[in-house]
C-alpha cells in the first residue's frame, strides 16, 4: 500500500497545539513524523492499536457488557464523579456533561489540579490576553514566570514566543527580550536575557512590588522575595518600555503557596501595564485539550470546571466538588474517569478512595487507574484514530484529525452509549 501524506495534523501532547505536522501513513501505522518536537513524534510513531480490552472485575468481556456495567455503576450510585477530559475531544466533553446531568453527577477536569487558579483569577480580575499568532507577530518581551517551556512545551519558543520571525519582530530572537522569573535555574532560564531567581513562596510579594514599582511606588526593604530591589526595578522598567509585551505564568504560581491569589496578582500586573503599553498574559496550559474542558463545561454549563448536578441544574464550587476534594472526604461512591490517569498523580486519600469505590476507566493504554477499575472500556486516541475539536492554550480551537483507522469508539461514542444505557434503564 502506498505511503500517505497527512497535513496539518495537531498533536494533542501538550497546549500549544502544534498544527504544522506532516505524518507519513503507510496502511494502518504511521511511518514518520515531520517537524514534531521529540515528543509528539514518538506520541505518534508509537502509537499501536489501544492495548486493552474491555473488562468487568478482570474479566475480559466484549464491549456491549462492560457499556452495560458501566451503567449499572453509575445507575445504582448516589454521588457518582465523572473527572479527566483533558485528553479528549471537545465532543467527548460534552458527552460527559450530559451524562453527567442525566445521573447527577459532579464534573471535574484536570483543570483542578493545574490551572484552576488561574480560571478563579481570571474570574475575579479579568484577563488582558491575546493569540499565540499575535505574541508571535508582535511581542518584543516575553516574561516566563513559574513555567519551563523549554522542558514542557518544546516547540513553543520556536513557535511562538522567542525566536520565530514575525510580521513587527522580523529579526526573531535578535527582536525580542526574555525574562524568566523562577524559584530554581531552568533550561528556560538558560535562554533568559535576565533572570530573577525568587525565594520559594515569594510569588505574590513580588508580584505585588513589581506592580507598586510600575506604578511610580517604591516598596519597602531592600530586596523582595530574595532578589534585590534594583533588580526588580530593572524589570519594571522593561516592561513599561517594552511595544508589546507578553507574560506567561504556569504551575509555579497556580500550585504554589498563594495559589489562585498569585495569579490575581500577576493578571492585575498586566492589567496595570496597560497603561503604559500594550500587555497580555497567558497560562501555560499543560495537557492537550484541558483548554477546551474548561470552554466545554462553560458554555454547557455556565461553568468551567468542578461542576455539580446533583441538583439538577448545574451548581459551581471548587473545594466542594473538585474531584480530589470529593475523593479524599470519601464523599464520591463511583467514579468515571475519562482520559486521565488520577489514581497515579492525586493525593494519597484520593486515590485510596478511588481505589475503594466502583471505578470506570476508558482509556486506550493501561494506567494505574486501569488496573484498580471495575469497568475498563478501550477507546481510540484523540488527533490519531479519532477526530474532534480541540482547544488550543490562547483559546484558539483546532480540528484534530483522525489519520489511521481504528476498531475501538471513540470516548464520545462510549460516553453516548453509556448516557442511553443508563436511560434505558
Amino acid at each position: 500500500m502506498p505511503a500517505v501524506i497527512v497535513s496539518h495534523a495537531v498533536c494533542m501532547f501538550c497546549g500549544a497545539l502544534c498544527d504544522d505536522l506532516e505524518l507519513v501513513v503507510e496502511g494502518d501505522r504511521i511511518a514518520d513524523v515531520r517537524k514534531a518536537c521529540a515528543i509528539g513524534k514518538q506520541k505518534f510513531l508509537h502509537y499501536q492499536r489501544p492495548l486493552l480490552s474491555p473488562a468487568v472485575d478482570g474479566k475480559e468481556v466484549d464491549p456491549g457488557t462492560a457499556i452495560r456495567a458501566a451503567a449499572d455503576i453509575l445507575r445504582q450510585a448516589r454521588y457518582p464523579l465523572i473527572y479527566g477530559l483533558s485528553s479528549t475531544t471537545c465532543e467527548g466533553q460534552v458527552a460527559a456533561v450530559e451524562l453527567a446531568a442525566a445521573i447527577g453527577a459532579s464534573i471535574d477536569s484536570t483543570s483542578s489540579v493545574c490551572h484552576g487558579p488561574s480560571t478563579m483569577a481570571k474570574q475575579i480580575v479579568g484577563v488582558s490576553t491575546a493569540t499565540l499568532g499575535e505574541v508571535k507577530n508582535r511581542a518584543d518581551l516575553v516574561i516566563f514566570w513559574g513555567c519551563n517551556p523549554a522542558e514542557s512545551h518544546l516547540r513553543h519558543f520556536s513557535r511562538y514566543s522567542v525566536t520565530p520571525r514575525g510580521l513587527l519582530t522580523p529579526g526573531g530572537r535578535k527582536d525580542r527580550r526574555v525574562v524568566v522569573v523562577d524559584v530554581r535555574p531552568t533550561p528556560t532560564a538558560r535562554a533568559a536575557d535576565m533572570f530573577l531567581q525568587i525565594a520559594p513562596g515569594g510569588d505574590y510579594r513580588a508580584l505585588s512590588a513589581l506592580r507598586a514599582i510600575v506604578k511610580g511606588e517604591r516598596p519597602e526593604g531592600e530586596e523582595v522575595a530574595g532578589v534585590p530591589l534594583e533588580r526588580w526595578e530593572e524589570l519594571a522598567r522593561v516592561c513599561r518600555a517594552a511595544r508589546y509585551g507578553m507574560l506567561f505564568f504556569g504551575m509555579g504560581l497556580t500550585m504554589s503557596r498563594g495559589r489562585y491569589m498569585n495569579v490575581v496578582a500577576a493578571l492585575s500586573l498586566v492589567r496595570d501595564l496597560n497603561a503604559f503599553t500594550r500587555f497580555a498574559g497567558m497560562a501555560m496550559r499543560g495537557h492537550g485539550n484541558v483548554a477546551g474542558s474548561e470552554q466545554t463545561l462553560a458554555w454547557t454549563t455556565g461553568y468551567p470546571f468542578a461542576v455539580n448536578f446533583s441538583r439538577g441544574t448545574p451548581r459551581y464550587n471548587p473545594g466542594e466538588f473538585t474531584a480530589v476534594d470529593l475523593l479524599a472526604r470519601g464523599e464520591a461512591d463511583a467514579a468515571l474517569v475519562v482520559a486521565s490517569d488520577p489514581a497515579a498523580h492525586f493525593p494519597a486519600a484520593a486515590a485510596r478512595h478511588l481505589q475503594r469505590i466502583p471505578t470506570i476507566a476508558i482509556e486506550p493504554h493501561p494506567t494505574i487507574t486501569t488496573r484498580l477499575a471495575s469497568v475498563v472500556i478501550p477507546c481510540a486516541v484523540s488527533g490519531v484514530s479519532a477526530a474532534g475539536t480541540a482547544y488550543r492554550m490562547d483559546g484558539v480551537p483546532l480540528r484534530v484529525k483522525k489519520v489511521i483507522p481504528c476498531p475501538d469508539p471513540s470516548d464520545a461514542e462510549i460516553l453516548a452509549s453509556i448516557r442511553e444505557e443508563v436511560r434505558q434503564c
